[in-house]
């Protein structure tokens, strides 16, 4: 059994690969992108691993033993299933391996944002605060989670543990559901115009899909509340980012915290990008999933996939 593993790297240096090798014949790569490098690293390959890269028929097309890809992730849109379903190739994904992380980011972004930590931290290192007088600063208003209306798009497993938590911390939750398909129940389903003139968090954990792309778009934001705070730790293209980044500047919306961007990474010539003030703005590095527990947990499941296959059994697979 000869096994590609494509991104390495894509699970961080310090977290080990090496069960992958109780399979097979394995090959690693720190990391690949182009279509060119994708067709001649698998051509020979029957099982391959990977994230980001293009697997579709352009490259797959000259490697006729490959059974199974299996992803170090939860998205899977950089596969062509229908070519790999056409192919008979199996793809695999890793499910709820990084719930809990993910839903820790969604308040670490709300509450820099809401408390305006940043400022805060800023003003105490730079000397401002052992300049003055009083014991306090407060120049930068900020206000509690309690009693406010904390919306979320998509009540997956992620989506249902920030709902929790929201409770917990005494927001009352409303959610939307871009297919009309939620299996949820505890929570009120409202439609799209009442999540967002209602919510002053909103939340987003949906996947990326022709429904989903660009859901908070100028005329979305436009219908939010001028303090409302927005987050996105989905995918980048659920949020227009021009849009947003004109919303910021108006003062249409107070603050927004971003794990993900249209295109990663952030290019210069994205408008986010000229914005400074981490007060209305904090944008991380896509690594809400990252914590070294989640992607020690993305190997382990990924290993989990390919046993499974292997004994005939169709474990998270996509497209059976």
């Amino acid at each position: 059994m000869k096994i590609v593993i494509l991104e390495r790297n894509s699970v961080g240096t310090d977290v080990s690969v090496d069960e992958v090798r109780k399979f097979g014949d394995v090959t690693i790569y720190d990391n690949t992108v182009t279509i060119g490098e994708v067709r001649e690293r698998v051509k020979d390959a029957d099982i391959v691993i990977a994230n980001k890269s293009p697997l579709r028929e352009e490259t797959l097309k000259d490697a006729p033993r490959v059974k199974l890809i299996c992803e170090f992730a939860t998205g899977y849109d950089n596969c062509d299933l229908e070519y790999c379903t056409a192919r008979g190739i199996r793809v695999a994904n890793v499910r709820d391996y990084c719930t809990a992380m993910v839903a820790q980011h969604t308040f670490t972004l709300a509450l820099a944002l809401s408390q305006k930590l940043i400022h805060y931290d800023n003003y105490v290192k730079s000397g401002q605060y052992s300049a003055q007088s009083r014991f306090s600063n407060f120049d930068l208003p900020f206000y509690e989670l309690e009693g406010k209306t904390w919306g979320i798009v998509g009540m997956g497993n992620i989506g249902r543990r920030v709902a929790k938590i929201a409770e917990t911390m005494g927001c009352r939750v409303i959610f939307h559901s871009i297919t009309g398909r939620s299996s949820c129940t505890e929570y009120p389903q409202v439609d799209k115009e009442t999540l967002l003139t209602e919510s002053d968090f909103l939340s987003l954990h949906c996947p990326l899909s022709n429904l989903s792309r660009n859901f908070i778009d100028g005329e979305a934001l436009r219908k939010m509340k001028n303090t409302a705070v927005l987050v996105n730790v989905a995918r980048g293209g659920v949020v227009d980012n021009a849009a947003l980044y004109e919303a910021l500047e108006a003062g249409g919306i107070a603050a927004a915290g971003l794990d993900v961007v249209e295109k990663e990474p952030l290019e210069p010539e994205n408008p986010l990008s000229r914005v400074k003030d981490s007060s209305r703005l904090i944008i991380t590095p896509h690594l809400a999933w990252a914590s070294v527990e989640a992607r020690k947990r993305c190997v382990e499941e990924a290993c989990l996939n390919i046993a499974a296959f292997l004994r005939g059994e169709m474990r998270n697979v996509v497209n059976p």
